[in-house]
């Protein structure tokens, strides 16, 4: 189950930021991650972000239970979305906290998309309707608690895939839409991280 988007003021600077907890997911994304851009590794630009949001960075091997008794939010950024500015991080958490539900960025779909069955490529899906998960996903703390018994994130999403997150925590409650700017976009190639480089090179 899922709420409509919310847009979210790029100028937000983070003022009254509740505490929380937060990790940079890498593995399962092969070596993109330590792509340069900038001249940093992707991972890094988006441990900076994370650290300019006010997030405690904790690695992503520390126990759940440990997690769980921080009685914070947790933030999972994805380092394929590495210029995702840390006031929208910022922005994510304060809602999730706000409205006690889990929060994703996301953004809209360009590419044209077709239903597809039985093999046969049927109408096209309104676009209006279809969104791309990015990045973050932010747990509030009584979510958090509630995966205890699960392992966490990473027993939901081996690979820490935030759609598969997204999914699956989906089928266990409401999860809210917030709008990602467009330097949140998540890279898939080389290619990715040169555009992105080009829309967000400092002026």
């Amino acid at each position: 189950m899922s709420t409509p988007y919310l847009l979210v003021d790029a100028d937000d600077d983070g003022e009254g930021l509740p505490a929380s907890l937060g990790a940079v997911a890498e593995q399962g994304r092969g070596s993109l991650p330590f792509a340069l851009l900038h001249g940093e590794a992707l991972v890094a630009c988006a441990a900076w972000a994370m650290g300019e949001a006010g997030v405690d960075l904790v690695d992503l091997g520390t126990p759940w239970s440990s997690v769980v008794a921080a009685d914070e939010p947790f933030v999972l950024h994805d380092s394929l979305c590495p210029m995702t500015p840390p006031a929208f991080l910022a922005a994510c958490v304060r809602e999730a906290v706000e409205i006690g539900e889990v929060v994703v960025g996301v953004r809209t779909v360009t590419d044209t998309v077709k239903r597809v069955e039985d093999g046969v490529v049927g109408e096209t899906v309104d676009r209006d309707a279809v969104w791309a998960v990015t990045s973050p996903l932010v747990l509030p703390a009584d979510v958090v608690a509630a995966l205890e018994g699960d392992g966490g994130p990473a027993a939901l999403s081996p690979g820490l895939d935030l759609a598969e997150l997204v999914a699956a925590l989906g089928r266990r409650g409401p999860v809210r839409h917030l709008e990602a700017p467009s330097e949140g976009r998540r890279v898939s190639s080389g290619e990715d991280v040169e555009v992105l480089a080009v829309l967000t090179r400092p002026r």
